[in-house]
């Protein structure tokens, strides 16, 4: 059994200025995907500008916020905003929904794609490689919260979490499985995949596919939101329910992106 290490959740504390490291995580996810999209629009052929990167990165932050924060009220956390209205408001507790920043994401795409122009597919694909580093960053955050443990196990890798007694069971890191699958592991792959022009939609079914896959699988370990608990029996839980129409979606996308076969509109080449 590993000792959970308790990191402080504030990383700078200056009077009544308190900065949480589950902030400075969204930080670096909103940092980092706008370097990559810059380092993207760059290239020879694109049809993105530098100021397109920064309006798309602007629209879609606000989208994750707002997304993530309601989608986790109406889904997990409920019963948190009932003891204190308020509550919705502390971002810095954690309790951020990714399906609901997912939604976020998507409008904000969809209303950026109208005001500059472009193509909601495009806009789609641009953004398929880009959250992953911030996905794993915002697991970072929950591992440093201490939330969102897996269930016991006997794996050697497995955390001393204390139980409602206050006993300490080792608990599978979920929260560093999700960052590792749900974050590397999907930017890796589709990074790469990106490199190349890819059929248009192709991207978007592709992120969905294996962000659903990933999700899945970790909910496999991952305990349910005491207030929600399992759907079905002891494994079917709010994540897996959300996700699998991911899987499936995503599947559908990239087949009729590969059965259509049109270019992707963010390469001028592409368009010739």
């Amino acid at each position: 059994m590993l000792k959970y290490p308790h990191i402080n959740p504030v990383a700078i504390s200056i009077g009544p200025l308190r900065v949480h490291w589950y902030g400075i995580m969204y930080l670096v996810g909103f940092v980092s995907a706008w370097a990559l999209a810059r380092s993207r629009a760059r290239r020879p052929g694109s049809t993105w500008t530098l100021l397109d990167i920064d309006d798309l990165i602007f629209y879609c932050a606000i989208g994750v916020i707002v997304g993530g924060r309601l989608g986790w009220c109406l889904v997990y956390g409920r019963d948190v905003i009932a003891q204190n209205f308020l509550n919705v408001f502390h971002i810095w507790d954690g309790g951020m929904s990714f399906h609901g920043g997912l939604t976020g994401v998507i409008v904000a795409a969809m209303v950026f794609a109208r005001m500059k122009g472009k193509r909601i597919p495009d806009v789609f694909d641009f953004l398929a490689p880009l959250p992953g580093i911030g996905l794993m960053a915002g697991r970072l955050g929950n591992f440093i919260n201490g939330e969102l443990w897996g269930r016991p196990t006997d794996l050697p890798w497995g955390f001393g979490v204390p139980d409602e007694t206050g006993r300490l069971v080792a608990r599978h890191p979920s929260q560093l499985y999700e960052a590792t699958l749900e974050g590397l592991v999907l930017f890796s792959i589709l990074w790469w995949y990106t490199r190349k022009p890819r059929p248009r939609l192709a991207p978007t079914g592709l992120f969905l596919l294996l962000y659903g896959c990933a999700r899945f699988t970790v909910e496999w370990v991952r305990l349910p939101d005491a207030n929600i608990g399992y759907l079905v029996g002891d494994w079917l839980t709010m994540g897996m329910l959300l996700t699998t129409p991911m899987i499936f979606i995503g599947v559908a996308v990239m087949a009729y992106a590969y059965w259509r076969d049109q270019p992707s509109g963010n390469l001028a080449a592409a368009n010739a």
